[in-house]
């Protein structure tokens, strides 16, 4: 950890972390707008369900995951799986829902237990220092063309259209396209690829920062591991990969200027470690969160709320 990022607290007495929390929200939305991320420790959350009342205590906008781009599962009551993706790979530093054009300003994450066999932490990293840290060229063209954003939805591969967008209904699939300015097309019977131009950057609604918001490192070929992208080469082109990612004009998009972003990114990470009963909570915008691997058994539940949109 640097200084104060995440910022610990570890309260005295809590008799009710429902109360604690709904009591204590103003001062914690203020060194949100601070610092971007806090570590709530020794509030005596054990359970799922506490940690769903917890949420629900600091907010009544909780969010559902809806147009899914990783595997979760639905824990209940707001709750869900932290991303489920293989032990030993990382997840890449990023903003939650910025490829979309909705998102949650504020992110919870609740530590079951951490992995008993080593890793696993959540990486942070401070969007303001990241953003400025960008070349300021790169910065200019991704302002002025934003992001495209390009999936194709197969069986066995990657996630079904019918997770990403919870139903089993055609119809109900392009009505979300349609109401989310989502291009789309049926390129098989059971195949679908949706295209979207979503912003590069967005105005954080309490601060006036504003922040490189995108997914753009995430969903780009370059973000995979070599073996997956050699895989992923054997059966398709690019542009047919499950996801990928370009200007929002359609031009590629240099892998130079994406090693550059990540690099602002690994610049200002920050990692700690996960204790039973740790409590995160971030400001989507201000902080990126990511996942180093792991070995044995380790358990991270999320919730969001408070949706935020650049359109509407």
């Amino acid at each position: 950890m640097a200084g104060d990022f995440p910022l610990i607290i570890e309260p005295k007495r809590v008799r009710d972390p429902k109360v604690w929390i709904a009591s204590n929200k103003a001062y914690l939305d203020q060194e949100l707008d601070r610092c971007g991320a806090i570590l709530l420790r020794g509030l005596g959350i054990s359970t799922e369900h506490d940690f769903a009342d917890l949420v629900k205590a600091y907010s009544a906008n909780v969010a559902e995951y809806l147009y899914r781009s990783t595997p979760r599962t639905d824990i209940g009551a707001g709750v869900y799986t932290s991303t489920e993706y293989p032990a030993g790979l990382s997840i890449t530093l990023h903003n939650e829902n910025a490829y979309q054009r909705d998102w949650p300003l504020r992110l919870f994450f609740f530590c079951a237990y951490p992995a008993d066999g080593g890793g696993g932490q959540t990486p942070l990293a401070k969007m303001i220092n990241v953003t400025n840290r960008i070349d300021p060229s790169i910065r200019a063209k991704f302002a002025e063309t934003k992001v495209m954003y390009i999936r194709n939805y197969r069986k066995d591969i990657d996630i079904p259209w019918q997770t990403v967008f919870q139903t089993e209904l055609k119809a109900e699939v392009e009505d979300y396209c349609v109401r989310h300015d989502i291009d789309f097309e049926w390129t098989t019977p059971d195949t679908l690829r949706t295209k979207q131009v979503c912003q590069a950057f967005a105005k954080h609604p309490r601060t006036g920062a504003v922040i490189w918001f995108n997914s753009a490192t995430l969903f780009h070929p370059s973000n995979l591991d070599s073996r997956s992208r050699k895989a992923l080469l054997s059966m398709f082109s690019e542009d047919d990969f499950p996801r990928n990612v370009k200007l929002g004009d359609g031009a590629p998009i240099d892998e130079a200027d994406l090693d550059n972003v990540r690099a602002a990114f690994a610049s200002e990470m920050a990692i700690f470690d996960w204790r039973a009963g740790d409590v995160l909570v971030l400001d989507n915008m201000l902080t990126a969160h990511g996942r180093t691997p792991y070995k044995g058994k380790r358990r991270v539940l999320t919730a969001m709320c408070d949706l935020i949109s650049s359109y509407r």
